[in-house]
């Protein structure tokens, strides 16, 4: 677990982790802008509701340059139910020994119903075309971050 939050300005770290579909490198996106969220699980009412927020302005960040990725400890094979079941088109990362969550301090302690729970912390990072995080945003609520995201990214 790391309690070090990426700041803007640090070296994205870099991974390669399973998808529904086959392997994700985030190498393979130099010098394009990536936005990666962390969420607690698929198939969840607040991650369905987060997915679906990106998946409905995928054209947009698209259209911006961004590339989006979603990053839960869920399995590949339950990421392809999910992205079935919500006609997700963007990338979707299984990360189940939580490597990547540790890496970009998405996984920690945090309040769940007025208790203090170890878990996935609702995060996006923005990683810009030279591997640099651009935002780094932690805790973000799952209702209406989309919104939020793209007005602090300018693209509304």
């Amino acid at each position: 677990m790391s309690d070090t939050r990426l700041s803007v300005g640090d070296t994205a770290p870099e991974f390669t982790a399973p998808t529904d579909t086959g392997t994700f490198r985030l190498a393979d996106l130099r010098g394009k802008k990536v936005i990666l969220y962390f969420y607690p699980a698929a198939m969840t009412p607040g991650c369905t509701t987060e997915a679906c927020d990106f998946r409905d302005s995928l054209d947009a960040l698209n259209a911006a340059g961004y590339e989006v990725v979603g990053v839960s400890k869920d399995s590949p094979a339950k990421l392809a139910t999910f992205r079935e079941k919500e006609g997700l088109t963007f990338t979707l990362v299984s990360d189940e020994d939580l490597a990547i969550q540790n890496l970009y301090a998405a996984w920690g302690i945090k309040k769940l119903y007025g208790k203090e729970v170890e878990g996935s912390i609702r995060s996006t990072v923005v990683v810009d075309e030279d591997g640099k995080v651009a935002l780094a945003q932690y805790n973000v609520k799952a209702t209406g971050h989309v919104a939020k995201l793209r007005r602090d990214l300018k693209l509304d």
